[in-house]
């Protein structure tokens, strides 16, 4: 079940991101600079919790960067975050899903959770403030990609 649910995350960040590209930045560069920001945001939790999985670390002291990165850019980082997730997902049995992990928040608090609690939290963050990005598009004048989970189970089988 983890599998689909951040295949669900992987196939609804690219479908947002592509929709990203429609922007015109000339009429609308506060709502595209936004969209960024928020989209840069939600990788840079997945790459703090990808961190904290591994026990490698992840080097940051806020939940987003001081420089906005380009769409090129952020595409290309959430794609390689999506793939490692789901890649690790394939790998870890149960135990590994159970395992609690101690960790510092970037605000200085102290959390616990279990591996499984966390790809769950990176799959609901992710879908909350692709929520507020696809608010934006609408704000362009664009429609919003229909990211929904039950449009993911009926195009893609669910896999």
């Amino acid at each position: 079940m983890m599998i689909k649910k951040l295949s669900y995350k992987a196939w609804a960040d690219a479908e947002l991101l592509t929709a990203l590209n429609a922007i015109d930045s000339n009429k609308f560069p506060g709502e595209q600079h936004m969209a960024l920001r928020l989209f840069n945001h939600i990788n840079v939790v997945d790459q703090i919790f990808i961190g904290h999985i591994t026990g490698n670390g992840h080097g940051y002291t806020k939940t987003n960067t001081d420089s906005t990165p380009t769409l090129a850019e952020l595409s290309e980082r959430v794609s390689n975050a999506d793939h490692w997730l789901i890649e690790f997902v394939k790998t870890v049995d149960e135990v590994g899903l159970q395992r609690e992990i101690n960790f510092t928040f970037t605000d200085g608090d102290e959390g616990r959770m279990t591996v499984a609690e966390v790809l769950d939290h990176l799959v609901i963050h992710g879908t909350y403030h692709r929520g507020n990005i696809g608010m934006l598009l609408s704000d362009c004048g664009l429609a919003r990609p229909a990211d929904i989970y039950t449009r993911f189970l009926h195009l893609c089988g669910g896999s």
